[in-house]
C-alpha cells in the first residue's frame, strides 16, 4: 500500500511539475514581450526561445511519464530534479551578477519548493 501511495504521490508530483515547466517553456514562445516585461529585455532572442523549447519538452516528458501507468516515476524525477537544479543554480549565480532581474528570485524560489518536493517523494517511496 505503501508503494501505491509514494508512486501516487510522485505521479502527482510529475504532472504538476511537468505543467510548470511547459507553461514557463512556452510563455517566451508565446508572447516574449510579456515575458520581457517581467524578466527583463533579452539581447539574444534566439536563446530564449531555445531555452523554453527545452524547458517545454522536459515538462512534456514529465507529463508522459506521469500518465503512463507502466512508466517509471523515476524518469520523470530525474528530468523535475536536473531542471529545477539547473535553474535554481542560474537563478543564484546571475541575480547577484545583475545579469538578469532580481524577478528570478522568484523563480528561484519555485525550483527550490520543486527540488525540496521530489526529495521528500524520493524519502517517502
Amino acid at each position: 500500500m505503501k508503494v501505491t501511495t509514494a508512486r501516487k504521490s510522485a505521479t502527482g508530483l510529475a504532472l504538476a511539475h511537468g505543467a510548470f515547466n511547459v507553461v514557463g517553456g512556452l510563455w517566451p514562445l508565446v508572447h516574449l514581450r510579456s515575458f520581457e516585461w517581467v524578466f527583463g529585455p533579452k539581447t539574444d532572442d534566439w536563446l530564449q526561445m531555445t531555452t523554453g523549447g527545452l524547458l517545454a519538452s522536459a515538462g512534456l516528458a514529465q507529463l508522459a511519464a506521469a500518465s503512463d501507468p507502466s512508466g517509471d516515476p523515476a524518469h520523470a524525477r530525474r528530468v523535475g530534479l536536473g531542471t529545477a537544479l539547473t535553474l535554481l543554480a542560474v537563478d543564484l549565480v546571475y541575480v547577484p551578477k545583475g545579469r538578469i532581474r532580481p524577478t528570478y528570485l522568484l523563480d528561484a524560489a519555485m525550483e527550490a519548493g520543486w527540488v525540496t518536493a521530489w526529495l521528500r517523494a524520493h524519502r517517502r517511496a
